[in-house]
């Protein structure tokens, strides 16, 4: 979402920000979560999907009629603030009448028996009484009890995979056609399921409609899915009580990566931060009254009558509710939602709950439409895990980068190249050794650098089919009368160097590594800091191999990975991102890859030591999703393995296998991209709150201060600082009038990673006295000595 794309100080400006999801407001003090990172060497970005048509909408083929735009729906639907309006009854009443409609449906359905499979194999089919398990009455709560109560209790949310559906059940008629409509209104929103994927996120008190082939119990502490629907269900009851407190018009809420909002029409109000408190209390009643979540399945005309006072419900329904189609609505206390779901069982579950911030936004995210006002929050299912929470984001506001890069003097950013960073001499000091990182081990690895062009004429996306998708994220411009753009990846341009010449399998693999720099238009709004931007350089790298070489060159980028994130003191987690239901390519060499990797992530980290995400790779490959986690635990996708059968089909690289077969003579290559810092920018801004700007020596821009206890040692400081630079280290002294404490103090503050002490005996000694950045005093040492001790530490990465 749109940060200011200046200056991080907070003033006196409103600024409103573009952006490629919603148009909106920073006000003073006031932030926006950050946008969701893209893989960096993706091919297919799902940014440019969202800026066909009209910013803020969704282009995608099932999203029905496109909402007018450019109108105000709101009119006078909400004068003032009002509490529990009437409407809220007359609601309520209308969804009774419907519910009864629904009960005669169901009173038809036919109970059989089903079993259920639970994840370690064992199959139910009776609850602990004896009776049987029954398609249209038992609910994955009934089967969490059959196993214990305090599992059912602890439960969130049931991920099912259907055998199959009972024979009286259509999934048209309960409304589990297409794409939740949360989904096609919004970006921001967390789906919690899997494109493609069998498997089906289920309410705990849903009947189930089949025999289950698997039945997973998740819980908020282990599983995103979870958390992502507690997470929607809490911004049902944060809407709840802003239609209680205020008679507002409800939009959409979606859950966010980390918490929830929901957007209302207030007409000329807007929140204020003395709404927070009032709003904490009456979440906290809804709470006590552990109101339960029921699914109903509503007609389209049905959804008319029941928001009938909500002109934005009627709008989403009207476009993207087929007509003679259903879909779902939940409720909760007199909360009547158009809604996928699902949700927790009742709001009793959501035990902590804080409302964070607020801002103005549009309805489409288009300034022509009405203004929304925008309120987040976060919610737990305790209270300690709040208490950490805002504990966290505390340190986190301590640790954010662009606090440190301003207070360090390492980067600056001007409005007259937007999103492009500066580099200072101390910035660009720590990126430079980054990239002779990178490049040093890519040397050892078998990859050979290479430098390819910035600029390329239009047709070689249009080969890659990046233009098709991807062109409005990049800045084209005109040539002699041609279409050229500016190049926002590396890989087209590989595949050229790769077909130049004629290859055998005696070639392969070939290793490409390029550090070029990468242009993308992002939008103004979206611009944040260094983790999105629109200049920036990628650790870029593209391996050509055989399929027989797959598993060996993951397994080697997984090696280069571990190395990189230790030296760096990271964990990570790995996930396996398989076929996806518009997969291009052929299945059999899918599964090959596949099972490629599963083997090589077995070899490198040993078997249940990661993860399937069914369903959730690339269209053009599987992948290896790499979440590293930093000083504060928070997760960071950055490094990438994505294996890509699509670019050599594209530009037709082969290599001659050596086969005198004919037919089996030539054989595409497959591509590996692999990224171990991803975008060097973004790679910076997290290690900058990872280390909280205490550089280790050897990324640190000061790594040593001379200070003279009297200015009679100033020109012996002067010497050991000239004697430290000639040996590549960053060595300054502070021959300043400054008082010796105040010198010390500054140095302390300016992070340098050691302060080496001069006096009289020092002087005559040859020797210094090293004092550390957390001011432990380590004694004298020789100069030769200490010259030593820098260099192992550099070497050795510490």
């Amino acid at each position: 979402m749109g940060k200011k794309e200046k200056s991080d100080k907070v003033n006196n400006t409103v600024l409103v920000n573009k952006t490629a999801k919603f148009s909106t407001i920073d006000a003073p003090g006031v932030k926006q979560p950050e946008p969701k990172k893209e893989v960096e060497n993706a091919p297919v970005a799902s940014s440019s999907a969202a800026r066909k048509g009209l910013q803020g909408r969704r282009a995608i083929s099932s999203g029905g009629p496109l909402i007018e735009t450019g109108k105000s729906i709101g009119g006078d639907s909400f004068v003032e603030r009002t509490a529990n309006p009437e409407w809220l009854v007359n609601r309520v009443s209308v969804y009774e009448t419907i519910k009864a409609r629904r009960s005669e449906e169901l009173a038809l359905k036919n109970p059989v028996n089903i079993t259920v499979t639970m994840p370690d194999g064992k199959v139910l089919e009776k609850d602990k009484k004896g009776e049987p398990f029954q398609a249209w009455k038992t609910s994955p709560y009934h089967v969490a009890c059959a196993i214990s109560q305090g599992l059912a209790d602890n439960s969130t949310v049931a991920r099912v995979t259907y055998k199959s559906f009972v024979g009286d059940y259509d999934p048209k008629m309960d409304g589990m056609e297409g794409l939740s409509i949360m989904e096609e209104m919004t970006d921001d929103a967390e789906s919690g399921e899997g494109e493609g994927s069998k498997a089906l996120l289920w309410d705990l008190t849903r009947p189930l409609v089949g025999p289950v082939a698997k039945l997973e119990l998740c819980k908020f502490a282990d599983d995103k899915d979870a958390k992502t629907v507690f997470w929607h269900s809490s911004a049902h009851m944060l809407g709840e009580a802003l239609e209680h407190l205020y008679g507002c018009k409800l939009t959409i809420g979606p859950p966010l990566a980390g918490g929830f909002y929901y957007d209302s029409f207030m007409g000329t109000d807007a929140f204020r931060e003395a709404d927070y408190k009032p709003v904490e209390a009456e979440v906290k009643k809804i709470t006590k009254q552990k109101q339960k979540f029921e699914r109903m399945v509503i007609t389209k005309e049905e959804g008319l009558e029941l928001f009938a006072d909500n002109p934005f419900k009627r709008e989403i329904l009207k476009t993207k509710v087929a007509d003679g189609t259903r879909t779902t609505v939940y409720k909760c206390g007199d909360l009547i939602d158009l809604c996928r779901g699902p949700h927790v069982s009742h709001t009793g579950k959501v035990k902590a709950f804080a409302a964070t911030r607020h801002s103005a936004t549009n309805w489409l995210g288009d300034t022509d439409n009405d203004t929304l006002q925008r309120m987040y929050g976060i919610s737990f299912p305790d209270n300690k895990m709040l208490k950490v929470w805002k504990e966290n984001q505390e340190k986190a506001k301590e640790r954010d980068h662009r606090r440190i890069m301003e207070k360090q003097k390492l980067i600056m950013f001007h409005e007259l190249s937007a999103g492009s960073a500066f580099w200072l001499p101390h910035g660009a000091r720590i990126y430079n050794k980054l990239v002779e990182f990178i490049k040093l081990n890519c040397w050892k690895r078998g990859y050979t650098e290479v430098i390819t062009p910035n600029i390329f004429n239009l047709n070689l996306w249009h080969i890659s089919g990046h233009a098709m998708h991807y062109k409005d994220a990049m800045f084209c411009f005109d040539v002699e009368g041609q279409e050229w753009a500016m190049k926002p990846m590396n890989c087209p341009a590989h595949c050229l160097m790769f077909a130049n010449s004629i290859r055998s399998w005696r070639d392969l693999p070939i290793r490409y590594a390029d550090f070029g720099v990468l242009h993308r238009n992002e939008l103004s709004g979206a611009l944040s800091g260094l983790t999105r931007v629109r200049r920036f350089q990628q650790d870029d790298g593209h391996i050509f191999c055989t399929e027989d070489q797959i598993e060996a060159e993951v397994l080697g980028a997984l090696q280069f990975m571990k190395y990189v994130y230790g030296i760096f003191g990271m964990s990570y987690k790995l996930e396996l991102s398989t076929r996806p239901e518009k997969a291009l390519g052929d299945i059999e060499l899918w599964d090959k890859a596949e099972a490629a990797l599963a083997s090589a992530m077995d070899n490198f980290s040993g078997k249940g030591s990661w993860v399937v995400n069914p369903a959730d790779g690339a269209f053009y490959g599987p992948k290896v999703d790499i979440k590293v986690m930093d000083a504060m635990d928070r997760v960071h996708q950055c490094a990438t393995i994505q294996l890509d059968f699509q670019l050599p089909i594209r530009f037709n690289l082969e290599y001659n296998t050596g086969s005198k077969e004919k037919g089996k003579d030539f054989a595409r290559p497959v591509i590996v991209h692999r990224a171990m810092l991803g975008s060097v920018e973004r790679m910076f801004a997290v290690l900058c709150e990872h280390y909280g700007g205490k550089w280790p020596l050897w990324l640190s821009p000061r790594q040593v201060i001379l200070i003279p206890v009297h200015a009679d040692f100033n020109d012996y400081c002067d010497e050991i600082r000239q004697k430290l630079h000639d040996e590549m280290f960053y060595a300054d002294a502070d021959l300043s009038k400054e008082k010796f404490n105040k010198k010390v103090r500054n140095a302390q503050i300016a992070q340098y990673n050691f302060q080496f002490v001069v006096g009289k005996n020092e002087v005559e000694n040859r020797s210094v006295n090293i004092r550390t950045r957390e001011n432990t005093n380590e004694g004298e040492l020789k100069v030769d000595d200490m010259i030593a001790m820098l260099k192992k530490l550099r070497d050795e990465y510490k």
